[in-house]
């Protein structure tokens, strides 16, 4: 989660809580003005509740020898899911995690397991925080900013995404999670903002939603080196998932993005 302004924290607070998963004992749900945010499982790390976290790490897992260590950068916290299972997956990872709202982070470190010591939280905002990290420093970018239902509009713009691409290594990967709604405008700009920088992108999620058939959430997925991403190997992973996925990729992809421009910083309007 991150914005462009933060909030008066006291209000922020007082709009978030931790609830308890009835079906499952040890679940927890982070709610920020009663909208679903993040699940943590207190036992289990390598429990992820939400489909699109579990797309999310099938990428990582198809991308990356199983068990092996990966440099971190998260831009968007929230109760800190994906941190602790990457720990819990690929023990010895060091893990920035960005958070842009000190309400969250203090909820979360009073209420939740402590993370590992490889796991460093900093309340700042997204961009900032990217824009001050030296090049080639991660193996792995994974955003999910929102600020209510919305990405800010200067985490999604082709400035923002070179700067993403210029802090991973060459072979780097940055997965990015778009809540959407038909027909897809959003996921549409996005796909065209990425492909203004990175040589490769994809976009993985419930079919249903990739026909416009629903509101969710779709996982684009982008490295800068032409055919990196294993594309066969990530529509695998998406069809063995609980709730069914599919990718669309090269052709089908353009097919999809027909008509949609990159953002930049200086346009009026970012497609939303």
């Amino acid at each position: 989660m991150g914005s462009a302004s933060v909030p008066d924290m006291n209000r922020a607070a007082d709009r978030l809580e931790l609830v308890a998963d009835p079906v499952r004992r040890t679940g927890r749900t982070l709610l920020s003005a009663g909208v679903e945010q993040s699940y943590v499982d207190l036992e289990d790390p390598r429990h992820l509740h939400f489909e699109y976290v579990r797309r999310i790490a099938s990428a990582v897992d198809v991308a990356a020898p199983a068990g092996a260590p990966l440099s971190v950068l998260h831009l968007g916290g929230g109760a800190l899911t994906l941190p602790r299972w990457l720990a819990a997956t690929r023990p010895g990872s060091p893990q920035r995690v960005v958070e842009r709202d000190a309400a969250v982070v203090d909820l979360v470190a009073r209420e939740l397991p402590p993370l590992p010591p490889q796991v460093r939280v900093e309340v700042a905002d997204a961009r900032n925080a990217l824009t001050s990290t030296p090049d080639d420093r991660y193996d792995l970018v994974i955003a999910d900013i929102y600020r209510a239902a919305r990405m800010p509009r200067h985490v999604r713009t082709v400035e923002f995404v070179a700067e993403v691409a210029r802090v991973l290594h060459p072979d780097g990967l940055y997965l990015l999670n778009v809540t959407d709604l038909p027909p897809l405008v959003g996921t549409r700009v996005q796909v065209a903002t990425l492909r203004a920088v990175f040589a490769d992108v994809c976009v993985v999620g419930d079919r249903r939603m990739l026909r416009g058939r629903r509101y969710g959430n779709l996982v684009l997925a982008a490295t800068s080196r032409p055919g990196g991403l294993p594309v066969a190997r990530l529509a695998v992973a998406a069809l063995r998932d609980p709730v069914p996925g599919g990718l669309l990729h090269a052709a089908a992809l353009d097919t999809f993005v027909a008509g949609a421009h990159p953002v930049t910083d200086a346009d009026g309007t970012s497609g939303r």
